[in-house]
């Protein structure tokens, strides 16, 4: 959020900011809704969504990396934290459906 109210106030800014703002903050919601799940195929099912509200999350933010939006020192720790929940999430969802790691395979 901190982020988002940060972007400049130019068009582009303002278009991915707008995508931004609730795929970052739908991860949180999802995830505590997964938790709250009532099987574990309900629990699976609710990962996933996690999972692509995570990655594109990251999109959002690799495209305003590219345009040069935010300033890059701002936006390195980010997208380093995004990148590590998308990790941490696809570790999840494999977990959970009893697939190999990656790191098994």
């Amino acid at each position: 959020m901190r982020l988002y109210r940060s972007l400049p106030h130019t068009e582009e800014a303002r278009v991915s900011g707008a995508q931004l703002l609730p795929s970052s903050t739908s991860i949180g919601a999802n995830y505590r809704s997964a938790c709250q799940g009532r099987s574990r195929a309900e629990f699976i099912a609710k990962l996933g969504i996690v999972l692509e509200e995570a990655d594109e999350t990251v999109f959002w933010l690799e495209l305003i990396q590219e345009a040069r939006t935010f300033p890059e020192n701002k936006l390195r720790d980010v997208m380093k934290e995004a990148n590590e929940l998308v990790a941490i999430f696809v570790s999840s969802v494999r977990t959970a459906k009893g697939l190999p790691l990656q790191s098994d395979l």
